[in-house]
């Protein structure tokens, strides 16, 4: 496979892989493929990162919700070998998806109903080869800056591990915060960034409506169940796209809804469930307040009692601008500045947001598709691998951008 070259005007930094790292690195990669553990039971991913930071001399530590670890390069006070400031952290999700690898290659999953397919099993070699490079620069004393590697459980899990990942103190120290993410849109070689929102905000809802149910020969008599679910379904996103601004993007999509069992018997319960996403950080702060008024306005206004359950899931995730420079200079050292590109805001979920409520950052997106594919597999799809070569890119993107 063909990839763009280094930029040969680019500035030198050291971190440059060498080839048998190059090569360790994606045999790491395909083990965590083979081995997919869901979120929150990444006990196999997390001990092999231990083992293998604990060989490289560092001293990786265990969160206290049992999976993922954090682990510090350089000390903060200036010592022989150190670096003086703010830690920056490099962040990768550890947990798979639970569907089934379709995939016919020599890596793909052993555990059945799980894959890596959201590229997580990328994130994380990504990290790890970077915080070995940057072990070796800090042992000869050329590490400007402390770095603290992060490796964060059940992103894929509702309101996202990242959340308890901070009420554990792995924010302790840190001044900035950096991450990729794959994106089988952008050629291998390449980053995308945007400075702002980058993905949407997303929850979950789940309504229950409740009325006297009855025959369907006496439709008055009764709560009309099923024709107060179908407004409810119909008009309460109708109802939120006007009471937002347009720009917002706050949308409630419903995936179930169910009612009923017979076709002559009105029933006394029905259930809806969906997400409600948001490209507006201010938006998605009001949503809970909008949602719920405008489900229980058309409940009423058809006799259905209705209670709701609205679980926050991740605002979206903002790129702050500084962060997203020192990312472009980064790859510009490294690769040019043709191999950096613009990308759009997701609808996606990330819970890489909620470090962003605490200390500025960035993620960028990881081109991992092969050059010259016109096509490209989506995410969260059985299907989906990676042109490995992201692997190389990724590193020496979080290698330029702790030397700047």
């Amino acid at each position: 496979m063909s990839h763009p070259a280094d930029d040969p005007l680019a500035p030198a930094l050291p971190g440059t892989l060498p080839a048998e790292l190059r090569a360790e690195l994606v045999a790491f990669r395909r083990d965590l493929h083979m081995h997919p553990e869901l979120g929150n039971q990444e006990f196999r991913t997390t001990a092999a990162l231990k083992d293998r930071l604990e060989r490289a001399g560092l001293r990786p530590r265990v969160l206290a919700t049992g999976t993922g670890l954090v682990c510090d390069i350089g000390t903060v006070d200036g010592t022989p070998g150190g670096a003086v400031g703010e830690r920056l952290a490099l962040r990768a999700d550890i947990d798979a998806l639970p569907i089934p690898d379709t995939k016919t290659v020599d890596y793909a999953s052993t555990v059945p109903g799980r894959a890596h397919a959201c590229g997580h099993d990328v994130h994380t070699t990504v990290v790890l080869g970077a915080g070995l490079v940057l072990a070796e620069l800090a042992r000869q004393g050329r590490l400007p800056r402390p770095v603290r590697l992060l490796f964060q459980p059940a992103e894929e899990v509702l309101p996202g591990g990242a959340a308890e990942a901070v009420e554990c103190g792995v924010l302790d120290g840190v001044g900035q915060i950096l991450a990729v993410h794959c994106d089988p849109r952008v050629d291998a070689g390449r980053i995308g960034l945007r400075t702002g929102p980058i993905t949407s905000a997303c929850d979950r809802l789940e309504v229950t409506l409740e009325g006297p149910g009855g025959h369907t020969a006496r439709p008055h008599l009764t709560t009309d169940m099923v024709t107060a679910a179908a407004r409810v379904a119909v008009d309460v996103p109708a109802l939120i796209a006007r009471r937002v601004d347009a720009r917002a993007g706050l949308a409630v999509t419903w995936g179930r809804l169910e009612s009923g069992h017979a076709c002559n018997v009105i029933p006394q319960r029905a259930a809806l469930s969906g997400t409600v996403r948001c490209l507006d950080l201010h938006a998605w702060r009001q949503a809970p307040d909008l949602v719920h008024a405008a489900i229980d306005e058309v409940a009423t206004l058809h006799g259905a009692k209705s209670q709701i359950d609205y679980v926050r899931g991740v605002p979206p995730v903002v790129n702050e601008a500084d962060s997203v420079q020192l990312l472009h200079d980064a790859m510009a050292a490294r690769r040019g500045i043709a191999s950096v590109e613009d990308t759009e805001q997701s609808l996606g979920g990330e819970d890489f947001s909620w470090y962003l409520e605490h200390v500025p950052g960035a993620m960028a997106r990881l081109g991992v598709r092969p050059p010259g594919e016109l096509s490209s597999l989506d995410l969260h799809r059985g299907d989906f691998d990676v042109d490995e070569h992201a692997i190389t890119v990724g590193v020496e993107l979080f290698t330029a951008a702790a030397l700047l």
